[in-house]
């Protein structure tokens, strides 16, 4: 014996889950985002605090410098020649050369300003602090306060590099900023010294280190993730236990309570409580109005359940006559194909699609006599089983007034005062009729507020027949109709329908549309009437799509062959 495979079990998430899940995420994100907001106001406080200090210190320097004096010892450095950086690291000779005609320039101001720039850094621990003056792309070094080896001999020249070669005027100083590069951590802020007349002749540059508050910045930050991680995990917990007692187990009680209703109602007594009944939730919130509700509902479907069966017992019943109902209407309406094979003159052939189990659309043909067929095309306004009872009593009186010589102007005009009698529903009937003379071919009609119909002559295409349209049946007494007359010739086609071929509507609410219905026509002209329809309705059925119908779908089709011969020229 085969195994069966085992059923999939759909994996549902329970509201603990759901409220760990959902309380972890805002944890993590309110975390995240205290953080970032902490880091960023202790970091910006940091910077803008070593920004102040460089750029009052440069400021400070510039201002006890003299500014007659660095322009002395520049133009007197540039008269030595031009300094070659290469050579002077690399040329013992060169560089020794240099450093004394350099140092022959110093005299003993140029010292004690070197002093003093030493005394400012050594009391501000300052890296590296130094004069320069800016020449073009280049900037030359007056002083720099350094005790290393390395340290810039008076008139080393540089390339001018980052926000100093960005700046627009940068001999006007250059505003603190930070960077990191091979030095490390560097705030570096740049000052001018100015002459008397306010010119600046050289800019005091001022680095601070800021390694150590970048290593204080870091350890900040991760001590206050630690804390935040901390306080995230303890607060969620918290949170968890009062929604756990506040919500999830009531829930709980609900959904147990809830699951049980059934059982509870097939197997115990109206007398004994049931579980919803028994819910003693008290938690002064929405759980409790939703137990209260639940418990309600209880009572409500309890009652409803008691009614619907009652109602279904009765719409069983009625379903089971509206399908009798269905049988009879159908077999009021012709329907049997092909239909009158005994004669050769013409060919016919009719279809109705309800949109509901009973419709109000009616077509019918007969012969009135030996020489003249009759065709109906009708619809009743509304739908269901009022519009079909209007329907039969319609077709009935229109079938029964329509005798041999009687004007059909004249048999709608009766129909219609007898409708008029007895239409306290207000129901109005749009109808054609039409009577074929089979020995001469004269088509007598008379329209009733219908749709016009088609008619395609003898190897042509189908046009709209454009005829006088009346007032509608049922709708006022002691109306008057028009009757009119053409003459359809062998191989000509007569095509009739009702609203609900051109009114139906797709799901972008476009309408079928006479057009489209005579474009459809035309591509089975030529064609039998019994395959006429069923193209027509596939066609409908295809620009419908899955859109529902709104009215009944009605047509017919008849062909006229020939004339009918008379006895003496049959003989």
């Amino acid at each position: 014996m085969a195994k069966q495979p085992k059923k999939r079990k759909n994996r549902v998430l329970s509201l603990r889950f759901k409220s760990i899940a959902m309380i972890l995420i805002a944890a993590v994100i309110l975390s995240v985002i205290s953080v970032t907001i902490s880091y960023y106001v202790y970091s910006d406080s940091m910077d803008k605090h070593y920004m102040a200090l460089s750029s009052n210190l440069a400021k400070t320097v510039a201002s006890q410098l003299s500014a007659e004096d660095l322009e002395r010892y520049y133009n007197e450095v540039k008269k030595i020649g031009a300094y070659d950086d290469d050579k002077y690291w690399d040329d013992e000779a060169y560089k020794a050369a240099y450093d004394a005609k350099a140092d022959a320039i110093k005299d003993e101001k140029y010292y004690a300003m070197l002093d003093m720039l030493f005394d400012v850094k050594d009391n501000n621990d300052i890296m590296y602090l130094y004069v320069q003056k800016l020449d073009g792309d280049e900037c030359t070094y007056i002083f720099d306060a350094d005790r290393a080896d390395d340290r810039c001999q008076l008139g080393t020249t540089h390339e001018v590099s980052g926000p100093t070669k960005e700046a627009d005027h940068p001999e006007n100083g250059i505003p603190a900023f930070i960077t990191n590069d091979q030095y490390g951590w560097l705030c570096t802020s740049m000052e001018p010294v100015r002459d008397d007349d306010g010119n600046p002749v050289a800019l005091v540059g001022v680095d601070i280190s800021m390694d150590e508050i970048m290593t204080q910045r870091y350890g900040y930050l991760r001590n206050i993730i630690i804390i935040m991680s901390i306080a995230a995990v303890l607060l969620s917990a918290l949170i968890l236990v009062i929604i756990n007692f506040t919500l999830v187990k009531p829930i709980n009680l609900l959904s147990k309570a809830a699951r049980s209703f059934v059982e509870d109602r097939d197997q115990k007594s109206k007398e004994e409580l049931s579980a919803i009944s028994k819910l003693n939730i008290h938690t002064g919130d929405e759980v409790e109005t939703l137990s209260n509700s639940i418990k309600q509902m209880e009572q409500d479907i309890n009652t409803y359940i008691t009614n619907l069966t009652a109602v279904t017992a009765e719409k069983e019943r009625i379903g089971a006559e509206l399908d009798v109902a269905t049988h009879i209407q159908s077999s009021m309406l012709p329907s049997i194909f092909p239909a009158f094979t005994d004669r050769m003159e013409f060919d016919i052939h009719a279809t109705m699609d309800p949109a509901k189990e009973v419709g109000g659309d009616f077509y019918d043909f007969f012969m009135v006599d030996d020489n003249h067929l009759a065709i109906v095309m009708a619809d009743v306004s509304g739908k269901g089983v009022p519009a079909a009872l209007f329907m039969v009593i319609g077709k009935t009186l229109i079938k029964d007034h329509t005798t041999p010589g009687k004007e059909l102007s004249t048999v709608f005009a009766e129909v219609n005062n007898i409708l008029c009698e007895s239409n306290s529903e207000d129901l109005f009937i749009t109808a054609f009729e039409g009577v074929l003379d089979l020995t001469t071919g004269e088509l007598r009609f008379v329209n009733a507020g219908h749709e016009l119909p088609f008619i395609a002559r003898a190897g042509g295409r189908f046009e709209v027949f454009k005829i006088h349209s009346g007032f509608v049946l049922a709708g006022m007494e002691d109306v008057r109709y028009k009757f009119g007359s053409t003459t359809l010739a062998p191989g000509d086609k007569l095509f009739q329908y009702t609203d609900g071929v051109t009114e139906a509507t797709n799901a972008n609410n476009e309408l079928y549309g006479m057009e489209r219905l005579e474009n459809a026509l035309n591509q089975v002209v030529n064609l039998t009437p019994s395959e006429i329809l069923p193209a027509i309705k596939s066609d409908i059925d295809s620009f419908v799509g899955d859109a529902p119908q709104f009215d009944d779908i009605t047509m017919l089709c008849l062909d006229f062959k020939q004339y009918k011969q008379n006895e003496e020229e049959t003989e």
